[in-house]
């Protein structure tokens, strides 16, 4: 056994064995039906501490000849496959995690001579017979020879693929140079017959031609058969608490809120530490760094920060994510940067509704810590203002409410543009977001073409309150006409719902920076 080439199975025994483990050895069925086919070649994508890493260990376990895996898989889900017995420990494995031979950066300049060395120098001892290459030499010849000379393929296990994109961000010729390393080594070779690919971003759209062989993808935006391989399920982690009598609502608050392919997806990382320490606090955010949630957030891209208010007023986004280059620094509009961030685990996408959104409590802690800074404090005011705003909705004051949105606008102008619907939105939702005491989450509707901005909150169960219908416009007549526009053409929804419904009509004109407000009791026909 080599560290590069068939590694064994040491990673995947501490797995097993550790204290919690959820088996997610369905993958190896999925991987043994693209072994030698044109399918072969797959990349998955997530945050990171999402099991991917896992995963390669467990297939390198599996596949690697060398060493014997049997009683490691004994009892999982894989070893019920027809192909179960047919691959395991019976084919070359070639595992390279770029992490490794690029730390921070440095050596960007050697890396790729330094990977062609060490893992030339393991073929040579794994294969003495196929003498004829070198460690001077590229490392496709030396899998060229071997295949020549043996016929034998491999199975190639690459993670973190995308490092060298996250830790040299700008610097484009080593971009090219590694793409070249990696497509020279993958593209169109016949002694490839499988490649699992891992990375936090996914791989098609990086440069202007397809350096890369075609990937089968499986990311946070496009999730594909695989799921719920990677992270734990809604179902797993109910079952975990259960097993350790820990409270499921609670674990479901503070971690749940990515949605794949119709999946519940939790981070393992954080259900982990929470079962294991018997506390909900933040435990994946502390292995990222706030400075790059920062980062993007504050780069002054359009409309960026006028999504991430409206999203820390517990609101969505809406973005079109088909524009996306998988860059780590163009970013053109707002959609760019909120598109990275749900790669980066930051946000979650709801591929239904086209919608971003903070999914959990872990995460809006790191979000929050956007309030410390200078620039942001106007919303630490707003947030504060909920108690009196709630008061006077409830009371009909609509004078009232005018007053209390004019204090927030007035000390968020610096840090928002007021001339979108995002902008106000968000207004709104940080002014209403302590009412989550009381209510669910609130449902948005943006039509950013007319003007108009619906944001409905629904009381919790067992509450009393009424639900309450914010129509947000901007430049409109008046509120007499808000309401006559208002009840013939966006009710319809409502009709249904037996509680009562307060109708807040919120007016704010752009050119005299003054809002007006009307609230009426919904009368149903």
């Amino acid at each position: 056994m080599g560290i590069y080439v068939n590694p064994g199975n040491t990673a995947f025994k501490e797995a097993v064995n550790s204290l919690i483990y959820v088996d997610k050895s369905e993958l190896i069925s999925y991987m043994n039906q693209r072994l030698n086919t044109v399918q072969k070649n797959i990349c998955v994508s997530r945050p990171r501490y999402f099991g991917k890493s896992m995963a390669a260990d467990m297939l390198v376990a599996y596949y690697s000849r060398g060493c014997r895996s049997k009683a490691l898989f004994s009892g999982r889900k894989a070893e019920k496959g027809a192909s179960f017995s047919r691959h395991l420990n019976r084919h070359n494995v070639i595992r390279l995690d770029m992490q490794r031979f690029l730390e921070s950066g440095r050596g960007l300049a050697t890396y790729i001579a330094e990977i062609e060395r060490k893992v030339i120098r393991e073929l040579r001892e794994t294969f003495p017979r196929c003498s004829g290459f070198g460690e001077e030499d590229r490392l496709k010849e030396a899998f060229e020879q071997i295949f020549r000379r043996t016929k034998k393929r491999f199975i190639f296990i690459i993670d973190e693929w995308d490092w060298v994109f996250r830790t040299a961000r700008e610097q484009r010729e080593a971009h090219r140079a590694y793409l070249d390393f990696l497509g020279g080594l993958l593209k169109g070779a016949e002694y490839v017959e499988l490649v699992y690919m891992t990375g936090i971003l996914p791989v098609k759209k990086y440069g202007e031609d397809s350096l890369l062989p075609d990937f089968e993808e499986d990311s946070m935006m496009a999730p594909g058969e695989l799921a719920g391989m990677f992270g734990f399920t809604g179902e797993e982690v109910r079952a975990l608490c259960l097993e350790k009598g820990v409270n499921f609502a609670e674990m479901r608050t503070w971690y749940d809120g990515y949605f794949l392919d119709g999946l519940h997806i939790y981070n393992p990382k954080s259900v982990t530490e929470a079962l294991r320490q018997g506390k909900f606090k933040v435990y994946w955010t502390r292995m990222e760094t706030y400075g790059v949630l920062r980062e993007y957030v504050d780069q002054g891209v359009d409309g960026m920060r006028e999504a991430a208010v409206g999203m820390l007023g517990n609101g969505r986004c809406r973005i079109n994510f088909r524009r996306f280059r998988n860059d780590m620094v163009m970013f053109y509009t707002g959609d760019d940067v909120l598109v990275f961030l749900v790669h980066l685990g930051y946000l979650s996408f709801d591929g239904e509704r086209g919608e971003v959104f903070i999914p959990n409590q872990e995460i809006r802690q790191e979000w929050w810590k956007l309030l410390e800074e200078p620039e942001w404090s106007g919303l630490a005011y707003a947030l504060n203002r909920w108690e009196k705003l709630l008061e006077r909705t409830l009371a009909l004051d609509g004078d009232g409410v005018a007053e209390e949105m004019e204090a927030i606008h007035s000390r968020t102008e610096s840090l928002l543009c007021y001339d979108n619907g995002y902008a106000l939105a968000g207004t709104v939702l940080i002014a209403y977001h302590g009412v989550m005491k009381y209510y669910e989450k609130p449902i948005v509707e943006l039509f950013s073409g007319k003007g108009i901005v619906d944001i409905a909150y629904l009381p919790r169960q067992h509450e009393e309150h009424p639900a309450l219908v914010v129509e947000l416009r901007w430049d409109q007549s008046g509120p007499g006409a808000i309401w006559q526009i208002w009840s013939k053409t966006h009710a319809a929804w409502l009709r249904g719902y037996r509680g009562d419904i307060l109708l807040v009509g919120i007016n704010y004109d752009r050119k005299l920076k003054r809002y007006t407000c009307v609230i009426e009791a919904w009368r149903k026909e």
